[in-house]
């Protein structure tokens, strides 16, 4: 399986997502810049945590207007699995392929630590390998991480299964303990905290692996053992 990695002018967890890609799941992965116009060659997307153009406006509002987004949005429309991390699931939403918006932490100040959360949803091309209930060790880092949507929205992602994870100790207001959520069709999945920050062992826990390794397995059921 070849992932892309999108990289903007300041994201900064780009090289931790190639790395658990590369070195931790021993995957094809390649960098693709934001003025790329195509993502041909590609089974997968992963749109990384950092500062996309600095923050300006709103968190990922900016990075919207990049060349590789009408690519992105393509893509997901294929049915390809794409996930956003931190920074990337606020890009997610601004493009309008998860519903939504992540608000200001409701302390009003950037956090940075491990954080557990339960997996709501396991029944999904992120979270196969996950047991339903389980609880995960992740680490957050972010200043904009408290998501928000009207109460339609809500009750949609609730009647649909799409709240794929929630924290156990709400760290920054998010409605409902929400920490992740899939689109619709499934493909597409937004979360704030970083699971290519936890896979491997050495740095503190790797349960952000099985995340990879479901979508990988996923892959491999539909397209080499059919």
């Amino acid at each position: 399986m070849k992932f892309a990695v999108l990289v903007f002018p300041g994201s900064n967890c780009d090289v931790d997502m190639y790395h658990a890609i590369k070195d931790e799941l021993g995957e094809e992965v390649e960098y693709v810049w934001h003025t790329a116009t195509s993502l041909d060659g590609f089974d997968g997307a992963l749109v990384p945590g950092g500062f996309s153009y600095g923050d300006y406006l709103r968190c990922g509002a900016m990075a919207n207007q990049s060349n590789i987004m009408k690519a992105l949005k393509e893509f997901a429309a294929a049915g390809k699995p794409v996930l956003g991390v931190c920074n990337g699931f606020q890009i997610l939403t601004e493009a309008g392929l998860l519903p939504g918006a992540l608000l200001r932490n409701k302390n009003l100040k950037f956090m940075c630590r491990p954080v557990t959360l339960t997996v709501e949803n396991n029944n999904t091309l992120f979270t196969n390998e996950y047991a339903a209930g389980e609880q995960i060790n992740i680490p957050i880092a972010h200043g904009e991480g408290n998501y928000y949507c009207d109460d339609e929205t809500l009750a949609t992602l609730q009647a649909n299964k799409q709240i794929v994870f929630t924290y156990d100790n709400n760290p920054n207001g998010s409605l409902e303990n929400i920490a992740g959520i899939i689109n619709e069709q499934g493909n597409v999945l937004g979360m704030m905290p970083h699971p290519e920050r936890a896979a491997n062992e050495i740095v503190g826990g790797a349960d952000g692996l099985k995340l990879f390794k479901s979508i990988v397995k996923q892959w491999r059921e539909q397209h080499v053992n059919n």
